[in-house]
């Protein structure tokens, strides 16, 4: 059993550089391939980074009234941090909320004028609340409104929001779909175009194929040379992908940190290198051990 395994790859790889042409034209393909589903792994961490910004800028907050006792919006912050759907939650007493209104209008004199002839501070404290999940944002707000403790509340944000949280939810749902749908379709493709240009070089070896099964050799001796060849397609398709997304990272890499404002590629690529090609080396060998094994079928039934 040992010694036909050895014969098998040996066979495999000498069949493989014979038939050199095929062999870099199946590479090529294969190196096309993997290119895109990288190019699909690294968009899809610029995407999540861009969505993830999107989401830190959208919450709801939660107004309490002047007499609100401070005991009671902490006891509704521990309740909303008990959720599973709230990810955070930020206090704001009246003292603080009241800073930070003088801050962000400080060149305001009028406002600042009306504010010590005032003398009181006119602002409740509040609580600042990032959903897990934007779709989460609607339970969040029917929890409050519902809750005991809701006497004590002003107003809530979230109908003001409600349109953009939506929309947002919208973005996110159809970002994932059509990525799953798109990564489905490539790698379809890609089975498609290697099918084809695996079994190229598997019609120029019909007769040997013919000639093993009618001296007695098992479909998967005469299968497995072609499924090293689908193994090595795969290994080089993959290692010259991963070389091919060096130099383009490098070069893109501030640029789509400076534009997206997310993370930078290059720096994503090399510390996520290993990771890289453990994809692109299953994506590779699997759909070049598949094709071959499919592509020789036929020439088994002799």
């Amino acid at each position: 059993m040992m010694i036909n395994l050895k014969r098998v790859i040996k066979a495999g790889i000498i069949s493989f550089w014979r038939n050199g042409w095929v062999s870099f034209a199946t590479i090529l393909i294969m190196v096309l391939t993997l290119f895109v589903v990288g190019g699909l792994i690294l968009s899809n961490v610029i995407l999540t980074s861009v969505l993830a910004s999107l989401e830190d800028k959208v919450d709801i907050t939660v107004y309490f009234r002047l007499d609100a006792p401070e005991e009671e919006i902490l006891s509704v912050r521990e309740s909303l941090e008990g959720l599973g759907e709230v990810e955070e939650v930020e206090y704001i007493s009246r003292a603080e909320a009241l800073e930070q209104f003088r801050n962000r209008h400080q060149e305001n004199a009028l406002i600042t004028q009306s504010l010590e002839e005032l003398g009181d501070n006119p602002l409740g404290a509040s609580l600042n609340i990032h959903a897990a999940d934007p779709s989460h944002y609607k339970a969040i707000s029917n929890f409050l409104e519902a809750n005991v403790l809701s006497g004590i509340l002003d107003k809530i944000t979230y109908h003001q929001n409600e349109l953009v949280i939506d929309r947002l939810s919208s973005i996110l749902l159809t970002s994932r779909r059509i990525g799953i749908a798109a990564s489905l379709l490539l790698v379809g493709i890609a089975f498609l175009a290697a099918f084809n240009t695996i079994r190229m070089a598997i019609y120029t070896s019909r007769e040997e194929i013919k000639v093993m099964k009618l001296v007695g050799a098992s479909n998967w001796y005469t299968r497995g040379p072609f499924v090293v060849e689908g193994f090595l397609h795969g290994l080089f398709g993959s290692v010259i992908a991963l070389l091919i997304f060096f130099p383009l990272t490098y070069w893109l890499g501030p640029r789509s940190e400076k534009f997206f404002g997310g993370p930078d590629l290059y720096v994503y690529y090399t510390t996520h290198i290993l990771e890289l090609f453990l994809v692109l080396f299953l994506v590779g060998i699997i759909i070049g051990i598949l094709s071959s094994s499919i592509a020789v079928r036929r020439y088994l039934r002799t």
